[in-house]
């Protein structure tokens, strides 16, 4: 099941896309809340609602009027938190040698708190002038939670898991590299924007992708192709299924002495490939005249990975001269 987050006239709805075509899903059962966060808050009952909505719909047992003037939100528009792991591998090696360190060996299921009143949805993205300096998109899958839990093992995380999303983590590496100078952060350089979409998918509709999880790891692992164009140009390739550390072994973590609860969303970390701040360092490393490439003002950033959709945003520059950088003594 695809379930979406949409406005009409200045109000959130929750919506079930069908066949191409997005329906409401509190006009069709009215026990079924018209938001996504009351509607996950319901738990299994609630779901199982909508997919019974969506199957009638799908197979024309049931009339119901489809949604045509809207804005498509975030998925999860209202997140309870956000949560960034960094469960690639591939992606923390390359960006440790291109800095001329070793791959660490702690490399454990760790996260970092984001902004989640930051999230956006498919569409434009205002960025300062700040940002600018050196913006980038971060090519992810997220996850959402569904049920509440605590001190949650890995064999057992994967039922928490109510559906999952495309995430681009934008970053401002200018911010991010100055405040993480003194051991703190990513706060600034990652607190503007984070988008989801375009659509949660529940994990009945990924279970033909399911693989076996990495050697000595434990959890679902999903065969998911996972790649961004800006402006029309490739320029990242990879996969879910190389996530060294599965989804499980991340909500292992999160719920360590701690609630997680229904609407937190959680996403995998960065993809080999799937930032400018890795390619750059790469291109350099192997080419003293490569030019770098950073996101620009009207850029168009695409991701898409299999079963989940294609997420779109476009750049906008803010119209502004404020500058946080500029007011350093």
């Amino acid at each position: 099941m695809k379930l979406v987050s949409y406005k009409t006239e200045s109000r959130e709805h929750l919506g079930v896309y069908v066949n191409g075509h997005i329906y409401n899903l509190h006009s069709c059962d009215k026990l079924i809340p018209d938001q996504m966060s009351d509607f996950l808050a319901g738990g299994e009952e609630l779901m199982e609602r909508a997919k019974k909505v969506r199957d009638e719909i799908a197979d024309g047992q049931r009339e119901a009027r489809e949604e045509v003037f809207f804005e498509l939100l975030a998925p999860v528009p209202h997140p309870s938190s956000c949560r960034d792991g960094y469960a690639f591998r591939q992606h923390v090696a390359s960006a440790r040698k291109n800095r001329g360190v070793p791959m660490i060996p702690e490399f454990d299921p760790i996260f970092y708190f984001t902004n989640h009143n930051a999230i956006q949805g498919p569409g434009e993205i205002e960025c300062m002038p700040d940002h600018f300096q050196k913006l980038d998109f971060e090519l992810e899958v997220a996850v959402v939670i569904g049920k509440k839990g605590r001190n949650v093992k890995a064999a057992d995380a994967d039922d928490y898991i109510a559906g999952f999303m495309i995430m681009n983590d934008m970053s401002a590496r200018t911010l991010q590299m100055e405040e993480m100078l003194l051991n703190l952060g990513p706060a600034k350089g990652k607190d503007f924007s984070t988008v989801i979409g375009p659509w949660l998918v529940t994990p009945d509709e990924l279970e033909p992708y399911k693989v076996a999880a990495k050697k000595g790891h434990t959890g679902n692992s999903y065969n998911l192709d996972m790649k961004c164009w800006v402006n029309g140009v490739q320029v990242s390739s990879g996969n879910v299924a190389d996530m060294d550390w599965t989804f499980a072994e991340i909500i292992e973590r999160c719920a360590y002495g701690v609630d997680i609860l229904p609407g937190d969303v959680i996403g995998s970390g960065t993809v080999g490939t799937g930032c400018f701040l890795e390619l750059n360092g790469t291109g350099l490393l192997n080419d003293p005249n490569f030019k770098p490439q950073w996101l620009q003002d009207g850029d168009v950033v695409e991701m898409e990975i299999t079963g989940l959709g294609r997420l779109s945003n476009t750049i906008r520059k803010a119209d502004t001269e404020f500058s946080i950088l500029a007011l350093k003594k």
